[in-house]
């Protein structure tokens, strides 16, 4: 029996109204006295169907930052550069660097008679820290490990997303060039730029969470960043089971199929949870194997001793210098690897991934933006195609075929919860079609009233290919959960 239990509303259908006897108004009595109820009287107007929606008056937005404190917070960062020797700043540590900083904010303050006290200091002094060596006004949502998003659409407007829904924030910057401050300090720490040559930059911070950024002339409305935040504890298969992303039974089978070498592609739109994904599933690798990432910008948390991380570069101010991935992929492959791990495949470096999974780097694994696996495996032969190979349609599905075992759909549902929707395997080819089984989906069926999404996990029934190899290599997995007949809990 399923865990979820649903109640159905009941339907009212409105009761037919009777029309008036007369069709003029019934003129009240004298005396203003309504008519009495009856003949005589008008019929009460029947209850339109539809009803026009009230206009909701728009919610307030967050009090913005006093703009004399942004002031008084920027005159004091640049009094403090010009005091503070920076050749020692790196030999400092943290504790007592901002313990220098509070005393020159309290020293500061006494001289510019700032009406501040004790706890107002504090908060001051924390503030310009985060202005000299932080990234400014972010950094405290940067350590708010409830918000995954942060989404800054121009100097004075800032939203997070906290449990899959957007918040505007009252945190904003003085002006443009001060969000171009903190852009600039966020890239040269990963060796890239951004300029009017090149407004756009993929980017990292030291964490490892995900930053995009673009500026004018194609960002209009001042700079817009864009950050993706990681867990400072990685997400592991049990704790994904424990958020409701997928059942248990349905996590093992997972760890079974990559544990035994199955190539797996993680599918899915932006945010859906595909690195999390992928750095859970790295778990099942065994620590003896020798993996190699590939990555745009570096993000992947993978749980093994033995990972060469590689990650592309762009062009240089000269527009030389770019490494692809495609280059990345051919170079991973002389460096005797046992997995190849692509953080995400875009263009033609499919085909060269292909290759691997191919060529004795069975159990490589890659993530994908795509909507359904159907759609994930339309996409790769697009990309192979994009590198200009001259094959045949039928040549590429074969590779594609013979080369990706399983693919993971993940998807992030309307209120905001992130769940594995599929896992299929792919079987072959019949003709020109590359066939495909489902073993286990995710079947949305209703949402309650606080806008959860409710559904249930069911295998399809089909006993997957790979259970053989699984048995081969020692791994038991009960069967019965392939039965389509109960929920999966």
């Amino acid at each position: 029996m399923s865990r979820f239990a649903f109640r159905r509303a009941a339907v009212v259908e409105p009761e037919p109204v009777a029309p008036p006897r007369s069709t003029e108004p019934a003129a009240p009595p004298p005396g203003g006295e309504p008519a009495p109820a009856g003949e005589g009287a008008a019929a009460e107007p029947a209850k339109p169907i539809f009803t026009a929606p009230v206009a909701k008056a728009p919610e307030a937005a967050p009090a913005p930052v006093d703009n004399s404190m942004l002031d008084i917070r920027l005159k004091l960062h640049a009094k403090l550069i010009d005091e503070i020797d920076l050749s020692k700043l790196d030999k400092l540590e943290d504790a007592e660097m901002r313990r220098q900083v509070r005393k020159l904010v309290g020293d500061f303050a006494r001289t510019e008679r700032l009406a501040l006290n004790a706890s107002e200091l504090d908060k001051m002094g924390a503030e310009v820290f985060d202005e000299m060596v932080g990234l400014g006004p972010i950094e405290p949502l940067l350590s708010d490990d409830s918000i995954a998003d942060i989404l800054i659409n121009g100097p004075f407007q800032v939203y997070v997303e906290r449990r899959g829904e957007l918040e505007l924030t009252p945190v904003r910057f003085r002006d443009n060039d001060h969000l171009l401050r903190i852009v600039n300090r966020i890239v040269s720490t990963v060796g890239r730029r951004i300029d009017e040559s090149q407004p756009m930059v993929d980017a990292r911070l030291p964490d490892g969470s995900r930053v995009n950024a673009a500026i004018a002339p194609i960002a209009i409305d001042g700079a817009s960043v864009s950050i993706r935040k990681f867990s400072k504890k990685p997400y592991s298969l049990e704790r994904l089971v424990g958020v409701g992303a997928m059942p248990a039974c349905v996590a093992e089978f997972l760890y079974g199929a990559v544990r035994s070498r199955v190539s797996t592609v993680i599918s899915g739109g932006t945010g859906s949870g595909k690195t999390t994904l992928l750095n859970a599933l790295s778990a099942a690798i065994s620590e003896k194997e020798r993996l190699i990432t590939i990555e745009d910008a570096a993000e992947l948390q993978l749980q093994q001793p033995h990972v060469v991380r590689m990650e592309t570069r762009p062009p240089n101010i000269e527009g030389k210098g770019e490494i692809r991935q495609r280059e990345l992929v051919k170079n991973a492959l002389r460096m005797r690897p046992d997995r190849v791990i692509l953080g995400e495949v875009r263009s033609e470096e499919a085909f060269d991934m292909l290759q691997a999974m191919n060529t004795g780097h069975e159990g490589s694994m890659a993530t994908i933006h795509a909507n359904t696996p159907r759609d994930a495996i339309t996409r790769l032969e697009q990309m192979v195609a994009m590198g200009g190979m001259r094959l045949e349609p039928s040549a590429i599905r074969g590779q594609i075929a013979s080369a990706v075992g399983m693919i993971v759909q993940v998807m992030r549902l309307s209120d905001g919860s992130r769940r594995v929707m599929a896992v299929t395997e792919i079987t072959g080819m019949e003709g020109q079609v590359v066939q495909m089984q489902d073993i286990f989906v995710f079947n949305r069926i209703s949402t309650d009233a606080e806008g959860k999404v409710l559904g249930e996990f069911r295998a399809t029934g089909l006993r997957p290919k790979c259970m053989d190899e699984m048995i081969r290599r020692g791994i038991n997995y009960d069967t019965t959960n392939f039965d389509p007949g109960r929920a999966l809990k």
